[in-house]
């Protein structure tokens, strides 16, 4: 790995502006939009940046360190890579990039059950590193299988979604065709032909399919047979009855993913999970629901002693990364960003976007005169 940045691209809109060039309008739109009106999206990128950081400059500090513990496992910077579906839509081969340079970096690397590299790769890229997230199957011998399969790619950590009982109203991928059923329009075809290296590479790397789901999917379907066979054998809806089966087979660490509300965090202790990650799927499905950094600061002040608490949604950027920290997450997550940087800079995207936001994160430490992530809620400005 380089561990380079890229003069060109120092900032998360450099990458973006670049990706948007590169990636075909259908797919890039799937990447970066919200649902509804964007309402949710805006409010999270905005009101995290309403937080404030009080330097303490005549401190005699000593060399501020970013490593972090998170779930009994240390990482070299407080930031991993959210599950993101169909990576491979929206830049070919990007699970791959972004889990090898996760390895290289040592930070988390969570694989989406409905993405396009299946769950052994992963391990294979990661040494058995890489987290694993659930999209809940309706079958209960699809799920203990994609569970078996987990523990023995050794993934530490199994991740359930709980925030997506209903798919995310999502006006752009309708028009797109990429709601369910999916279909390819010649709008779509010719989006592809004006974006040649997507194409080239696209072809290079095959079409990209959900991977993990292969053993499970019939062969020979057509879109809207993948759609008809996608609505029918995954249910998004978690409940008591069918957290407490995953719980009793997964001998590895347990994290809720996509809780807003103190009712939510206090049944994940109960019901035995090591973790919960605050998310509302990046503005992705609930146009009306608060921003992730005011439900962080709800719950993280009521239930960090209890559970570990996380977040994802909104954070674009090494003071974002700060900010939530000090607001009291133990750890964050980010998605679209990876894959903005996979879109701007291809094999180089992954290793790219983790030093910058590392670079720019340890320069907040570096600037506020906290020597350890831990400290950093310590310099929370709260009036």
């Amino acid at each position: 790995m380089a561990n380079k940045i890229n003069s060109k691209y120092p900032s998360l809109e450099d990458l973006r502006n670049k990706a948007q060039r590169r990636i075909p309008k259908f797919a890039f739109e799937y990447l970066d939009g919200g649902c509804n009106e964007d309402v949710n999206i805006i409010r999270n990128t905005s009101e995290i940046r309403d937080v404030k950081l009080e330097p303490r400059y005549l401190r005699n500090k000593g060399i501020s360190s970013t490593k972090t513990k998170v779930l009994g496992m240390e990482f070299d910077a407080p930031f991993g890579i959210a599950p993101v579906g169909l990576q491979g839509l929206m830049w070919p081969n990007s699970p791959e990039i972004l889990a090898k340079a996760a390895y290289q970096h040592n930070i988390p690397f969570i694989l989406s059950t409905v993405t396009t590299m299946n769950i052994e790769r992963a391990s294979e890229l990661t040494n058995g590193n890489a987290w694993f997230q659930l999209y809940n199957p309706a079958e209960d011998a699809i799920r203990n299988d994609i569970i078996d399969r987990a523990a023995a790619a050794q993934c530490p950590v199994l991740v359930l979604l709980c925030d997506v009982p209903t798919f995310g109203y999502r006006p752009r991928d309708i028009r797109n065709g990429l709601a369910l059923p999916p279909k390819m329009s010649i709008a779509n075809i010719l989006q592809i032909l004006g974006k040649p290296t997507w194409a080239l590479n696209t072809l290079r790397h095959g079409q990209p399919t959900f991977e993990t789901l292969k053993p499970y999917t019939p062969e020979g379907l057509n879109l809207k047979q993948l759609g008809q066979f996608m609505d029918k054998t995954f249910s998004g809806r978690l409940n008591e009855e069918r957290i407490k089966p995953i719980r009793d087979r997964w001998k590895g660490k347990l994290v809720l993913k996509g809780v807003a509300s103190n009712q939510d965090t206090e049944d994940a202790i109960r019901l035995g999970f090591d973790g919960i990650i605050v998310s509302n799927h990046g503005g992705r499905q609930l146009d009306a629901a608060e921003s992730t950094i005011n439900s962080l600061t709800e719950i993280a002040p009521k239930y960090g002693d209890k559970i570990e608490v996380m977040m994802d949604s909104g954070l674009r950027s090494g003071p974002d990364i700060a900010r939530a920290m000090a607001s009291g997450a133990k750890f964050t997550f980010m998605g679209r960003s990876f894959l903005y940087g996979c879109g701007a800079l291809g094999n180089q995207g992954g290793d790219h976007t983790i030093t910058m936001l590392k670079t720019q994160f340890k320069q907040v430490m570096d600037q506020l005169c906290c020597e350890r992530v831990e400290d950093l809620p310590k310099h929370l400005i709260t009036n």
